[in-house]
This record gives structure tokens, sequence and C-alpha cells, in this order.
């Protein structure tokens, strides 16, 4: 993958995350960049591992509300970003780390939920400077996982679908239809802000087939003090459809979408 990349048409940096596992340990011939998961916000789900790796790191790469919540772990140069500078900050932590710094990206959650985009970018800005020096990623608490135990829906009788990414939705959207309307499952959701957030999504679903009696619970800002969890049929749900800005829905972008079929 080139330094550039275009969602819309690919390559999409998930897939160069993906295309091969981690080479073996003792394999690696250099102290690899860490791929650190923080948690949901709250530092108590922030795990031993990821901390370490946070704080044992001469530089520390991610964006800005990221590096803010582990930020007092560690006494390493933050490289902060937004999506607008994200490839500037990214080619400097490529640079330093391949100069013999040791370095960590931190994404929220655990980049196995929701993160494999961030990742093919870390990788691609380290590989490039240095093809040899591994990418390791340390999982964390997903709020994926935190909102699986607030409906209890257990994890093997549930779909998970992340729309929190760049680019086409269309196979996304037909997963979580399908999960919904045909195979009886529960479905756990990572909306989209702000053009599919929680009642786009119960609107789609209902259009879909889904049984507007479901239960819908956005559980928004998992694990913070100020952690709610709204509780809706499927059909009450879909009245907050409309719109694509952050003033068009109750809710915030810390939410996760989880629909629970019946339970006999």
């Amino acid at each position: 993958m080139s330094g550039e990349y275009d969602l819309g048409s690919g390559p999409d940096p998930a897939t160069f995350a993906a295309v091969a596992p981690e080479p073996d340990i003792d394999e690696a011939t250099d102290d690899p960049v860490y791929a650190v998961g923080v948690g949901p916000g709250n530092p108590e789900y922030l795990t031993p591992r990821g901390r370490r790796a946070i704080r044992e790191a001469d530089v520390v790469v991610g964006f800005t509300t990221v590096v803010e919540f582990v930020e007092d772990q560690t006494d390493a140069d933050l490289l902060t970003c937004g999506y607008k500078d994200e490839a500037e900050a990214l080619e400097a932590f490529g640079e330093r780390v391949a100069a013999g710094e040791s370095g960590t990206a931190v994404a929220m959650g655990d980049p196995n939920h929701s993160g494999y985009q961030f990742v093919g970018k870390v990788q691609d800005s380290v590989q490039r400077e240095d093809s040899s020096i591994p990418v390791r990623v340390v999982p964390g608490i997903s709020s994926l996982q935190v909102a699986a135990s607030r409906a209890r829906t257990p994890m093997e009788d549930t779909e998970f679908v992340t729309l929190h990414k760049s680019g086409d939705l269309a196979a996304d959207m037909d997963r979580l239809a399908a999960a919904v309307t045909v195979d009886d499952r529960h479905l756990l959701v990572l909306p989209r802000p702000y053009d599919r957030m929680p009642g786009d999504l119960a609107e789609f679903l209902l259009e879909a087939g889904a049984e507007p009696d479901l239960e819908a619970l956005v559980c928004e800002k998992l694990t913070h003090e100020d952690e709610r969890v709204h509780r809706f049929t499927l059909a009450e749900l879909s009245e907050h459809a409309g719109g694509n800005g952050e003033a068009d829905t109750p809710f915030s972008d810390l939410v996760v979408l989880a629909v629970r079929q019946p339970v006999s």
C-alpha cells in the first residue's frame, strides 16, 4: 500500500492491516511498534499491558481525543492529530520509529473491533520507513463488550457490525439487516456519526422487515460518569431518524446500538 489511498476506491488500510498474521515474537528482529486499544474512555478499563506499552514509549501517536485519555500515563512525546492532519502525524511517527525511538499508537476501544483502518495506516507509515519493524496489536476493552454486558446479549448469539469507518457501507448494512430479519440474532452496532445514527438504523431495519416491537437499547458514553442506556422499541427509536449532523440526533457519537431478539 502506498502512502496515499482513497477510502472510496481503495486500497482500504484495514485490508492492508489484515493481509497476513503477525510474525511470531521470536522471529522479530527489531523492537515492535504497538497499536494499543485504550478502552472506552474510563482509565479503569485500560489494560496493564496497554498501559505498559504507552508508559515505555518514546513517542505516542493518536487522535487528540484518544491521547488525552492516556497523556498522564507516559512521559513520551505526544503526536496528536485529527482527520485532516492524520497523515502528517503518522508520517512523523514512522520517521521517528525508523530512527530508533520506541513508538506506540493509541486507538479508542479495541482495534480488533473497529480500528483496523487506523492499524493499517500506522503499519503503512512505519513500514514505508523500515519494512522490518513489526506492528503488534495490544487488544483493549471495547464499548461493544460493555454494551453486550449491559444488554445481556451473549457474543455467541450476537451479530456485531461496525459502521464506524470511512468508505462504502452497503455490505455492512446488508449484514445487520440479515442478522435481525433472517438469522434471528441479537445485534450490536457501532453507528457512524452522523449519517448512520441509531434512529437511522432502526428505520433501515424496519424497512428491511424487522419486527417493530423488538427491544432496542442505545448505550451512550459507556463506562463514563454520564453513561446512559436509552430503551426503546425499534419503532420508537425510528422516530429519531433523519439528518446527517450532530444537531439532528439526540445521541452523542459515543453510542452502541443493541437490538435484542426475544429470549424464550
